[in-house]
């Protein structure tokens, strides 16, 4: 595991339409690490994730994020995923027309040319030959016990709420990032699905990726063993602890800690 904290989230406010919505929540997230931040609707969540990645909306109005010890804030949303951040979105968008593999293999070779100095440090390579990247896909398929033919649908298009899921733990697998965020990766999804995308996280886990789950409820963390939950309640990280807290929330439910939280305060 690494010594310094990949993700480092210091101190960070957050407007949207000049409403403040985070109100300094400071994070850091360690590569090897699983994270869960749970809170009821509201709480800040999702901002949190989407400002991660660098959606216009959101506008950071004081901290910073930083990300191997760069500041992020000025970042295209490109910019960050080439860096090796990853967000599993809620609700993923259909692209009618581009096939997963051609989707991925796009994506792969961004990355790819990010990490050879697309930038004109050194000459950029061409992109992934289409032979190699037929294995890689092949295989991290079979990893995430996908059958081969999803590989060729319309990204999203069509997809039940537990294909689409899937296909961000596809993209996870191919893109290989440092850090992911996954923005409620279990809404919507029977106990069928949810296993099978917690299966799929739990295969790619490991020392060279850090994950932070986002989500409301205990139910993917019976899937997903978190090293460390933290409770998110008006914009604030109020409470961290390990797994046992995800269970004592479960019991409590989230006006326990706004009590807590009024109390401390």
């Amino acid at each position: 595991m690494s010594q310094k904290p990949e993700l480092v989230i210091d101190d960070l406010h957050v407007a949207v339409e000049g409403k403040e919505i985070l109100r300094g929540v400071s994070l850091e997230v360690k590569k090897g690490q699983i994270h869960a931040l749970m809170g009821p609707n509201g709480s800040g969540k999702s901002t949190l994730a989407n400002t991660l990645m660098g959606h216009p909306r959101y506008e950071v109005t004081g901290g910073d994020i930083r990300f191997k010890g760069e500041s992020m804030i000025e970042l295209d949303p490109d910019e960050r995923s080439r860096r090796g951040l990853f967000l599993a979105f809620q609700y993923p968008v259909a692209i009618p027309g581009v096939s997963m593999a051609n989707f991925l293999r796009t994506a792969l070779n961004a990355r790819l040319a990010e990490e050879s100095g697309g930038n004109g440090a050194v000459p950029a390579r061409r992109g992934i030959p289409p032979k190699e990247f037929r294995e890689l896909l092949k295989s991290k398929m079979a990893l995430l016990k996908m059958d081969e033919s999803f590989a060729g649908r319309y990204l999203n298009d069509g997809f039940s709420g537990g294909e689409k899921k899937r296909a961000e733990i596809l993209q996870m697998a191919i893109l290989k990032p440092e850090i992911a965020v996954m923005d409620e990766t279990d809404s919507g999804l029977d106990i069928d699905a949810l296993r099978v995308v917690s299966d799929g996280v739990t295969a790619l886990a490991g020392p060279d990726l850090g994950v932070l789950i986002i989500t409301h409820y205990n139910r993917i963390l019976n899937y997903i063993k978190p090293h460390f939950v933290h409770v998110m309640v008006g914009g604030r990280i109020v409470h961290s602890g390990g797994p046992e807290l995800a269970l004592e929330l479960e019991n409590k439910g989230y006006d326990w800690m706004r009590e807590k939280q009024e109390v401390d305060s």
